[in-house]
């Protein structure tokens, strides 16, 4: 497949994380954490979505796993090859082992998750040197108003003022 770079690089990051935020924005005035995700090919956005935890009452539903599964049913195939999958925050492990299992090709991500993080903060799932696949990652892209969000949300649920 031919991919025009003018739908690649550093502005169309920003642009398909943009997308993601407003995902992240929408699923935390459903009452859920606010992360978003994004599956891109070729510059197209093939799937989105925002954290669906509660909504579901499934643990598994989180923002990234929500967007592989509908992202393999828009490309027809388990195999990712060729998508780009942007997410708000850090994917913990599970999301990072999917990802790696549906072989992106490419992972974007604004906040670090100090926590949960599976990518570089906590378990390296995504970078493991043993994993059979190792898509590149691009980090902090939106990390400060992604992270932001996280805090606002998290200092709602606790009654307290945000930091920062």
């Amino acid at each position: 497949m031919q991919i025009d770079p003018e739908l690649t690089g550093p502005d169309a990051d920003l642009r398909h994380m943009a997308h993601a935020l407003r995902l992240a924005r929408r699923a935390a005035a459903r009452g859920e954490v606010p992360v978003g995700a994004v599956a891109v090919v070729g510059g197209r956005v093939v799937a989105a979505a925002g954290n669906r935890v509660e909504a579901d009452r499934d643990a598994t539903q989180h923002a990234e796993m929500v967007v592989l599964r509908r992202a393999a049913r828009a490309i027809g195939s388990w195999r990712l090859i060729g998508v780009t999958l942007y997410a708000t925050l850090e994917p913990c492990p599970m999301c990072a082992g999917a990802a790696v299992l549906a072989r992106i090709d490419r992972l974007v991500y604004g906040a670090d998750d100090p926590r949960w993080g599976g990518v570089h903060s906590v378990l390296p799932v995504l970078t493991d040197p043993g994993a059979n696949h190792r898509p590149p990652v691009v980090s902090g892209v939106l990390a400060d108003p992604a992270a932001r969000l996280l805090r606002s949300f998290f200092a709602d649920r606790r009654g307290a003022r945000p930091i920062g």
